[in-house]
């Protein structure tokens, strides 16, 4: 059965995944880039992203981890890029330019319906209007035999969240203080919702969390 995961988001110690003021020179908010000190320095992610060498040992055991088995994506339009509202044009393709680092059919949430975008490397971008749950049956479909991502920001985690429809979920706490911005968890009882944290581990860099749905009560 495919499975739903989040992998490798990043929080602060506040429980922010990412800080306020989120734009074009800020695509994480003020000091969100530094959540992801840890994972741009591991082995997995510099050759996610078409890179040699980086960093060995537990945290990339977990940013590999969270590369393995997807056959499809589903992140908010915030992660797609600054736009809101109305398209204006077609002219904004993401943040990672021509080649995305997915290389899978990747699906977004939007209010706002605009074509599929068909990237170099298999990275094909789905508009999804029509809610969290079309998504995720898109996704489903664009993945048999894999399982399918869902990718972030924050109210996209907390939308899947809410309906118990994430699988597992692989929390990375970074030892840094944001203040303000994108509260994964607010007004969320994740015990009601049938999530217990199942494992944990510690690096010098960050602590991981991996809480695991334990009841069926939203199989499909």
């Amino acid at each position: 059965m495919t499975g739903v995961r989040v992998e490798n988001f990043t929080i602060s110690i506040d429980g922010y995944g990412a800080g306020p003021d989120q734009g074009v020179d800020n695509p994480l908010g003020i000091g969100g880039e530094a959540l992801h000190d840890w994972l741009i320095s591991t082995r997995a992610w510099r050759r996610m992203h078409g890179k040699e060498g980086g960093a060995s040992g537990i945290d990339d055991d977990f940013a590999a981890r969270g590369l393995d088995n997807f056959g499809a994506w589903i992140i908010g339009r915030n992660m797609f890029g600054p736009v809101r509202g109305p398209w204006p044009d077609r002219t904004w393709r993401g943040w990672w330019g021509d080649e995305p680092p997915f290389h899978c059919p990747v699906f977004v949430l939007t209010h706002h319906p605009r074509p599929p975008i068909a990237m170099n490397n298999g990275t094909i971008f789905h508009f999804v209007t029509a809610g969290i749950h079309q998504a995720l049956e898109s996704a489903r479909q664009a993945a048999p035999g894999k399982d399918v991502r869902i990718g972030g920001g924050a109210d996209t985690i907390r939308q899947y969240l809410r309906e118990s429809l994430i699988d597992e979920l692989h929390i990375a706490i970074a030892p840094v203080l944001l203040g303000q911005g994108e509260a994964l968890f607010r007004d969320l009882d994740l015990p009601a919702f049938g999530y217990q944290c199942a494992d944990h581990a510690g690096s010098e860099a960050v602590t991981h969390v991996i809480l695991k749905r334990m009841d069926d009560r939203k199989e499909e």
